[in-house]
């Protein structure tokens, strides 16, 4: 982690600061002016610059702007005299994360740090992206001709929508337009827009201004501000609420936004890329998604086949699923035999390579020998039955939808990570666990699971906050005295008071 940078021409303060965050264990760099931090910004960067208002030469406004500028995710504090409220207006109207007014409680200080700490880290972490996304493999033709849309794609910044039934891989697919294209080296920010709330879901798209609503304590960039310069991907657009549909147009209408509780437009120079299962059109016609917007995002569509239109990859698919799941545990690969194989090919997997991904994660936790057969497969699909995780049922997305000049005909890529499986495909493996639990005669099996559901709830939710419990029980839809039963009842480590 980089060190958080302490600018004040009071040597004092640098002093204070400095003895405080090593308390912490957390490392700093002291200058005395702005001028020398402005130079020092030209190497390096630190996680949260903290600066005073008024020094000689020039201030600490001076220096926000110059942040802003060059590194617009990073937390800037201000210090400045309780007298100073103009001076404070001004540094959250340039874009400051928080003010300390003079003279302030120590104890405070280190908390206030400590959030903006956490806000660069959670930053870092949105703008990085995963860093071994997978190729996306394939030999099929439909899968050579999105290889070859891609291609043709790879220069421009066209707005795509990208279709498809659940579990084709079309993040995947946008992914690889975003590597392709001009904008490769700036950020790819994805959005599932179907998994946010409605309430929550302007705030995350557009950010809000401190003060915007409850619990809103400090101002918050949002996806389109995070994607800035680069590629911004929203799955499952076609059940966006129909009101966020209004703001979505405008920002492609015109390239300008408002931040929830915010009065100065912001611009956008990103690109869109959307994706959906459902059929847009038959959406239009009921009322549901705006035409307008439609047509706006249906520049160019590249709709990614079913894997039952693509069956020969599956053993490829297979093979390397099967490594990625071994390398996961730590053991070593399984593999297929040629009639397993070509029994997988004669079935339907309604839940696409995510469903194919899926079963290969449950053959190497639970299939005996390292030589998989078709009686070790799970009992579903042993049986002739259709799926073992199914994903999603098959759903005809372009139906109805007329083919565009330049649309593709493509597809499958690889699954996305096992993590971004559909519900039905946990819910499936949640059966088979407590199949499994029952059969064995265990007891009490509803509190044992219903114990590991809240507890990986809860876990994953302190996670997405860096440990914040009211801001998990926000995201969870808990009470925060519930929440703090539970994480005790659960014994969870990590959680901190907001």
């Amino acid at each position: 982690m980089k060190p958080i940078w302490i600018v004040d021409d009071d040597e004092s303060i640098r002093w204070v600061l400095e003895k405080a965050l090593a308390r912490e264990n957390l490392a700093t760099r002291s200058f005395a002016n702005a001028r020398d931090a402005a130079a020092a910004l030209e190497h390096e960067t630190p996680q949260v610059l903290v600066s005073d208002i008024r020094m000689p030469g020039a201030s600490g406004l001076d220096l926000l702007q110059l942040v802003k500028q060059r590194h617009p995710g990073l937390p800037v504090i201000i210090i400045t005299a309780f007298s100073d409220l103009d001076s404070a207006v001004s540094a959250f109207q340039g874009g400051a994360f928080e003010y300390l007014a003079k003279p302030f409680d120590i104890d405070k200080a280190v908390e206030l740090i400590r959030r903006a700490l956490d806000e660069s880290l959670r930053e870092a972490s949105v703008e990085a992206g995963p860093a071994d996304t997978p190729e996306i493999l394939g030999q099929a033709p439909a899968m050579q001709e999105v290889f070859r849309a891609i291609g043709r794609l790879s220069q421009s910044n066209v707005t795509v929508l990208i279709t498809g039934e659940s579990g084709t891989g079309k993040e995947l697919v946008a992914r690889a337009l975003h590597k392709h294209s001009p904008r490769a080296v700036q950020p790819f920010i994805a959005i599932n827009t179907a998994a946010i709330p409605k309430d929550l879901l302007e705030s995350e798209l557009f950010g809000h201004e401190r003060g915007a609503f409850t619990g809103a304590q400090t101002t918050r960039r949002g996806r389109f501000e995070q994607a800035e310069g680069g590629t911004l991907f929203m799955d499952e657009i076609g059940d966006m609420p129909f009101d966020l549909q209004t703001r979505l147009l405008r920002v492609l209408s015109d390239g300008h936004f408002y931040r929830v509780g915010g009065h100065s437009p912001l611009k956008a120079n990103v690109r869109v890329i959307t994706a959906t299962h459902q059929n847009l059109e038959q959406r239009v016609r009921d009322g549901l998604f705006r035409e307008d917007l439609y047509h706006r995002l249906n520049v160019i569509r590249l709709r990614l086949p079913s894997l039952r239109e693509r069956r020969e990859d599956i053993p490829i698919l297979v093979r390397h699923f099967l490594v990625q799941s071994a390398r996961q545990l730590g053991v070593e690969a399984k593999r297929m035999s040629d009639a397993t194989l070509a029994f997988l090919q004669q079935l339907e997997l309604p839940g696409n390579v995510r469903q194919l991904e899926n079963l290969c994660n449950w053959i190497t936790v639970m299939a005996p020998g390292q030589t998989v057969e078709v009686k070790d497969l799970p009992p579903e699909l042993a049986q002739g039955q259709d799926s073992v995780a199914p994903a999603a049922a098959p759903v005809a997305a372009d139906a109805a939808m007329p083919q565009h000049h330049g649309q593709v005909a493509p597809v499958a890529p690889l699954a996305p990570p096992a993590l971004a499986a559909s519900p039905e495909g946990w819910l499936s493996l949640l059966e088979l666990q407590a199949a499994g639990m029952l059969s064995s005669g265990q007891q009490d099996v509803m509190d044992i699971l219903g114990r590991q559901f809240e507890s990986a709830l809860i876990r994953t939710a302190l996670k997405y906050t860096h440990g914040r419990k009211n801001d998990a029980a926000i995201r969870l839809g808990i009470g925060r005295n519930t929440i703090t039963r539970k994480i005790a009842e659960l014994g969870i480590d990590g959680a901190k008071d907001d």
